[in-house]
Parts: C-alpha cells; sequence; structure tokens
C-alpha cells in the first residue's frame, strides 16, 4: 500500500513539474534550434521581410466635372526578392458611386470593388486608378473615402520557414572567409589570454595570501578590473594608450625610452630587433590580450586563494623541517593542490574568450590584426546583414569548442583526476 502511494504521489509530482520543465527547455534550444536553422539558409537581413502587397489611396477630383471623383491606389510588392501569389484586392465606397469604365480584372457589386491581380513579382509597382460617378449631388467627402483603407491578401513563402536547405554558408565560412586566420587569431588571443590571467592569478593569490597590514584592502582592490563596467575600462584604456595625447605613450617619449609615439590599438605589427633577431610583433592583438590578463586574473585570483587557504599548514611546516626552499614548496606542494582549479578555471576562461566579443570590440572594433570569430560574426550579422552567414560562424565556434572540450577531458581530465 506505502508503495503505491509513493509511486503515485512520484507521477503527481512528475505531471506538476512538467510544464514548467518544457517551458525551460523551450526557452533555452528555441533560440539554439533557430540559429541552426537558419544556418543553412542564404539569408540576408533584407530576405526576413515577409512579402506582403500594400496599397497608398489617392483621392482626386475631376476638374469641370464635379459630380466624378478618382481614386488612384499605388500598388506594390513589399518583397525586393520574392513573389506574391493569387492577389485579391476589396474595397468598400459609399452607396451613391457608381465606377465607370472598371478594370477587366475588377467586379462591382454590393458597393464593394473586388480586384483578381494574379501573382506579383519581386519588386511588382502599379498605379490602379478607379472613376467614380455621384449619382446624386451629394457633397464628396475625401476625409471618408481616405479613412476607408482597401484590404489586400495573396499568398507568399517565409524564407525562414521554407524546408530549402544549403551548405553554402559553411563553404563560405571556411573557404571564402580568411578562415584560418581568423582562427589563428582567435587561438592566440585566447590561449595567452587564458594562460596569462590564471598565471597572474597566482601570482596575486599568493601575495595576498601572506599575512601583512592591510591585506583585505588590497584583496578588495584587486577586484576592481573584474567588476568595474567593461564600457568605462576599454575607454579609459583607450585614453591612456591614445599616440597623440595617451599618458602612456607621452611618458614613454618624455624618458626618451621611444622617438615617436606608438599606436599600440592601431598598428597591426611591431618589429622588434633581439640579439640580431628580428621579431614581428602583432601589436594591437598583444595590447588587446594584455588588456584581457588584466580584466580577468581577478576571477583566476579568488579561485586559486580560495584553494589556498584551504592546504594543510602542515604540509608547509614539514617542508620547513626538511629545509625546502620557497621554490620547491611551491612545485611540491602548492601547485600540485591547486591543479584542479588551475584545470578548472582553464576550461572556463577558454570558452568565455573564445567567445569573448565586447572586449576586442571595444578597443579595436576588429581593425588593425585583431578580427576573432566572434567579431566576425558581428561583421557578417549586422554590417553587411548576412544573418545566415553569421548564424554559421557561430555555429563553427559551437563546433570547434565542443571539440576542444572533447580532447581536454580526454587528454587533461583524467590527469586531473589522479591528480
Amino acid at each position: 500500500m506505502e508503495q503505491k502511494l509513493s509511486n503515485s504521489e512520484k507521477r503527481t509530482a512528475y505531471i506538476l513539474t512538467l510544464p514548467a520543465v518544457c517551458l525551460v527547455f523551450a526557452i533555452i534550444l528555441f533560440p539554439i534550434f533557430a540559429n541552426i536553422w537558419i544556418s543553412f539558409k542564404e539569408v540576408q537581413l533584407k530576405d526576413i521581410r515577409i512579402p506582403e502587397p500594400r496599397a497608398k489611396e489617392i483621392v482626386k477630383t475631376i476638374p469641370d466635372e464635379q459630380n466624378k471623383i478618382k481614386i488612384v491606389y499605388k500598388l506594390r510588392n513589399s518583397s525586393l526578392l520574392q513573389e506574391i501569389r493569387n492577389v485579391e484586392f476589396e474595397d468598400k465606397f459609399p452607396d451613391n458611386f457608381k465606377p465607370l469604365n472598371l478594370d477587366e480584372r475588377c467586379n462591382f457589386k454590393k458597393n464593394k470593388v473586388k480586384c483578381d491581380f494574379g501573382n506579383w513579382s519581386a519588386k511588382y509597382r502599379e498605379n490602379f486608378e478607379i472613376v467614380f460617378e455621384i449619382k446624386d449631388s451629394t457633397k464628396i467627402d475625401k476625409k471618408y473615402l481616405k479613412s476607408s483603407k482597401p484590404s489586400l491578401s495573396g499568398d507568399s513563402d517565409n524564407i525562414l520557414l521554407n524546408t530549402n536547405f544549403t551548405l553554402k554558408n559553411f563553404k563560405k565560412v571556411i573557404f571564402e572567409n580568411e578562415f584560418v586566420d581568423l582562427l589563428l587569431t582567435t587561438f592566440y588571443y585566447t590561449f595567452f589570454g587564458t594562460v596569462g590571467s590564471i598565471v597572474f592569478g597566482i601570482l596575486t593569490a599568493q601575495m595576498v595570501n601572506q599575512k601583512f597590514y592591510g591585506r583585505t584592502l588590497m584583496r578588495s582592490v584587486l577586484l576592481f578590473p573584474y567588476v568595474a563596467p567593461v564600457v568605462a575600462l576599454a575607454y579609459t584604456w583607450e585614453l591612456l594608450l591614445d599616440p597623440n595625447s595617451g599618458t602612456l605613450n607621452s611618458l614613454l617619449v618624455n624618458f626618451q625610452i621611444l622617438d615617436t609615439p606608438i599606436n599600440l590599438l592601431g598598428q597591426k605589427y611591431l618589429d622588434i630587433n633581439i640579439l640580431g633577431f628580428s621579431i614581428k610583433l602583432r601589436l594591437a592583438l598583444t595590447t588587446v590580450i594584455i588588456f584581457e590578463i588584466w580584466r580577468y586574473f581577478p576571477l583566476a585570483f579568488l579561485f586559486i586563494l580560495a584553494r589556498l587557504q584551504a592546504i594543510p599548514k602542515d604540509l608547509y611546516e614539514a617542508a620547513d623541517v626538511d629545509g625546502a626552499s620557497p621554490f620547491q614548496k611551491f612545485f611540491k606542494i602548492t601547485l600540485p593542490q591547486i591543479t584542479a582549479v588551475i584545470s578548472i578555471l582553464f576550461m572556463i576562461r577558454f570558452i568565455w574568450n573564445f567567445n569573448k566579443f565586447e572586449d576586442v570590440f571595444l578597443l579595436t572594433g576588429g581593425a588593425s590584426g585583431t578580427r576573432t570569430l566572434p567579431i566576425n560574426v558581428y561583421q557578417q550579422g549586422f554590417a553587411i546583414s548576412d544573418i545566415g552567414m553569421g548564424s554559421a560562424v557561430s555555429i563553427v565556434i559551437v563546433l570547434l569548442l565542443l571539440l576542444f572540450m572533447f580532447f581536454y577531458f580526454k587528454l587533461l581530465g583524467k590527469r586531473v583526476d589522479e591528480n
């Protein structure tokens, strides 16, 4: 009896929560499904306008003929690309109106003009006129005629809803869109931004894990880059790095470290000679990476500091007894203890940086060699209004991240679990 009651309660609970679960899945999955759907269509921003027949009504009087009036309908197809089939027109008039020389496509019955215009091709336009004779001497009310709007109907295809799919967007993304250069730039930015923020997070966590006066204030200050609005931070960096009036260039020139200012956010390459070797540094991209490291090292610092505070002090005391140096204690005790946290941070930051858009866009707009795949999504989808291409690039990003996560868990996951 108790078992039956328990099963009944479980079924009731599942039934009651099912609508909420379906709603949550619909909210989460619908945009994803829509993005995948659009990526297989050659659709631009101008294509998503649903074709519909439109008419603008103009009422004109006929000189020297007070008992007649002309109504002109400016007909058009709203779409520049698609046709409208079986267009039908209807408009209602007062009882004392009688049409003259009515178009053969139309008929007049019960004070209504009904027309069958057939199919309208893309960009279709026509001026359609009807002359009416007034049966009595009633004054023509133009305001009434203008307020009575004609109704039009027709059949058309919605490019977003039909089942015509293609792989042309993905072919363009991979073969015609500088895909290799974009991919390398994205990986360069993502990898060094991720590693740099974690390294600085480790150094900062080690520093503030020691006891000193003002440690709490220092921890709070170090969180500022992460919690401050990115728009304000990016604007501040642009002011500091400006080649004409920026503080950094002014200091470097005044102290004779540089002969001329450097456009750190607008110069793609910088030639550096070290011991006779010439190195071409990607200057703008490196500057953006430095901003990325500065902005997001506090996140790594928080995670790592929390793990450092959980390491047993007995381990360090035993190492001191054995005469271990600070470097030996770090590599033999600290680093193994925080490996799991670092691996999680690397995965999270890699995924976030790979999808990062606002930092690069605010600093450079994707110019000077800083165009990454997320920037390309914006440029394709909004700058040139190629929505299908933008969706295809976003799907490629998702596939690359899934591939990264697969190899990450395969190659590194087991090692982390063993440690």
